[in-house]
């Protein structure tokens, strides 16, 4: 059996806060079974108008909330996954995800390709957009496992592209801002993602009052395994290889399509 959690809170602008968030619900997690911890978009620093302050907290891959990240991994024996501001220029910063292993190693990184201008807000100000470029997946316990962010679940051929790579996993952190209808699209676009490519979905949201919450596990057949509502928490789901094949041979969508993606 194979369990991940979705751990859902709302950082803010104190990075030691936000670390020790991290570190009590991974640890949460992992006592619940947990082997791959997923932690939501903008972990390591959030504030609601990324500004100067974003730029400054903005550390590289080899800066102290990595390795933070790398030793809660390994004192817990998981994969661990948040989203941090990762250093670009003096005027931008990446919106990257990584993904870092039991050994405390970095195993995968992702950075946001679609921007949030959207909606009344304007990330591309201040954030760089990642490169298009082969993505990057990483193995967990019979799982080919991509990751993509938030905005991006908008765009269906970025978790195409992913599951052209092998992915039959893809994780989602996020900052899904509220609004009107905003909930509706999260649901319905993070349980498409799954349905369409006949995987596993683990998205993992803000807490309110910025985000919408309701982060959650979505199987390949569009079922809703866990969720964890409009409150900071924790949900564990099991998930199974043998599940996305069953799926696979009663729904062979991925291999009927006659379409492909390329980037324009």
């Amino acid at each position: 059996m194979s369990f991940v959690a979705v751990c859902q809170f709302a950082p803010g602008t104190d990075a030691v806060a936000n670390l020790a968030v991290i570190h009590s619900f991974a640890s949460s997690a992992a006592s619940r079974g947990a082997t791959l911890v997923v932690f939501p978009e903008y972990s390591s620093f959030f504030e609601i108008e990324a500004g100067a302050a974003s730029i400054a907290a903005s550390e590289p891959l080899d800066g102290p909330f990595v390795d933070a990240l790398c030793s809660i991994a390994v004192s817990l024996g998981i994969h661990l996954v948040a989203g941090m501001l990762e250093t670009v220029d003096a005027s931008h910063f990446s919106n990257t995800i990584v993904a870092v292993s039991p050994a405390g190693v970095v195993e995968a990184t992702y950075r946001k390709l679609h921007l949030y201008d959207a909606f009344g807000q304007q990330e591309s100000d201040i954030v760089r957009a990642g490169d298009i470029a082969p993505p990057e997946t990483f193995a967990w316990e019979g799982f080919t496992v991509g990751m993509q962010t938030c905005y991006d679940i908008r765009f269906p051929e970025v978790s195409r592209r992913l599951v052209d790579a092998g992915a039959d996993l893809v994780l989602v952190p996020a900052e899904w801002v509220r609004g009107p209808l905003k909930e509706h699209h999260w649901r319905t676009l993070v349980t498409a993602r799954a349905l369409e490519n006949t995987i596993y979905v683990a998205a993992a949201d803000h807490a309110p009052p910025i985000g919408v919450g309701n982060s959650m596990v979505v199987d390949p057949m569009g079922v809703e395994l866990v969720t964890i509502g409009e409150e900071a928490g924790i949900a564990v789901a099991e998930v199974s290889s043998e599940r996305v094949a069953a799926v696979r041979q009663i729904n062979p969508a991925l291999a009927l399509r006659r379409f492909g993606t390329h980037p324009l």
